[in-house]
């Protein structure tokens, strides 16, 4: 059980990350010219424009032959048909992360209500699968993904610093049985966001994006065991001092599509060092391509269409789309 954590206990797991295999190292901004991009993505091009009170459009899920994707700070579920764009479902409680499951129904990390929930496709109804552990409201998850055994996978934060007052930073098992398990948390782990599972089925990607100074600002890979534990930790790419990945998606070949950084500094200690756009990132940590994207803020992706071999991007108050030269990793 984790006792409580105060500052200095942080800032010593901070520290502690050095042990760690460390694969790649942060893209810095020399490091962007002698990229093979154009083996890896195409053009952008700009789907749609999403116009509302509020926009903040995350969460990108490609199922049943459309885009569905979120404006958190709007609670909507907007839904791109391939030529029109249209609401799915309002009053989402802030959903943010979106993943079909293998029975094609919609998952969602609603964050305004602290739920992961399930939106049965043939009949709508909603159904709630985690909202609590030890008994505390959890905090707000963020994103999601599936293993091949339909283990979920969700992120959840932000959280509280001490256990027994609530639920840290963390992410989360939902076994198909309906079992809840905490397999990363705070401080091991500092700002849990965007994860993926490998095509080998046998390791799970994490993107930590905490915005403060001296925090974990990297993607981490771990292998997941028989009985979904997460161990053998790795960083596969430091994106420290610049902004850290959001959210990220995986092609058939196990590398990472990531969505990272800024054009213009926010108020937090996050730099320019990481460029704006889609950084395509190998298993062993290298950069391969970049993709620019025009707005701020650029914030996940997914693969879908045709083949798979489409890149859906959330950006702002934009919905892109980004030609891939190899499929993305089969969504079942």
């Amino acid at each position: 059980m984790l006792n409580q954590v105060n500052r200095r206990q942080a800032l010593k797991s901070v520290a502690a990350t050095t042990s760690l295999m460390v694969i790649g190292r942060a893209s810095r901004a020399a490091d962007y010219g002698d990229l093979a991009t154009n083996k890896f993505l195409g053009r952008v091009k700009v789907l749609a424009t999403v116009e509302d009170s509020k926009v903040f459009t995350e969460g990108p899920a490609w199922g049943h032959g459309a885009l569905y994707f979120t404006n958190v700070r709007a609670a909507k579920i907007l839904k791109w048909d391939g030529q029109n764009l249209s609401i799915f479902r309002e009053n989402s409680n802030e959903a943010n992360g979106l993943h079909f499951d293998a029975e094609g129904n919609l998952w969602a990390c609603e964050g305004g209500a602290g739920r992961v929930t399930k939106t049965h496709w043939q009949t709508g109804k909603i159904e709630v699968l985690a909202n609590e552990f030890n008994s505390f409201p959890l905090a707000a998850p963020n994103d999601l993904c599936f293993d091949y055994k339909q283990r979920c996978f969700f992120s959840s934060r932000p959280g509280v610093e001490d256990p027994s007052k609530g639920n840290v930073n963390a992410v989360y098992r939902r076994d198909p049985d309906g079992t809840l398990a905490q397999v990363l948390a705070w401080p091991d782990i500092h700002m849990p966001n965007g994860l993926v599972t490998a095509p080998d089925g046998k390791h799970l990607y994490l993107i930590e994006a905490h915005p403060d100074a001296d925090h974990h600002r990297d993607i981490r890979r771990y292998e997941i065991t028989e009985d979904g534990r997460l161990v053998n930790e790795e960083i596969v790419i430091d994106f420290y001092p610049g902004r850290s990945g959001d959210g990220m998606a995986i092609d058939a070949k196990g590398n990472l599509y990531v969505a990272a950084g800024l054009h213009a500094t926010r108020k937090t200690s996050e730099t320019l060092d990481t460029k704006s756009g889609i950084h395509v990132i190998s298993p062993d940590g290298k950069l391969l391509a970049f993709r620019e994207t025009p707005e701020d803020t650029i914030t996940n992706c997914t693969f879908g269409g045709k083949k798979l071999k489409t890149l859906f991007v959330t950006c702002g108050t934009k919905l892109l789309a980004i030609p891939t030269r190899i499929p993305g990793k089969p969504i079942h």
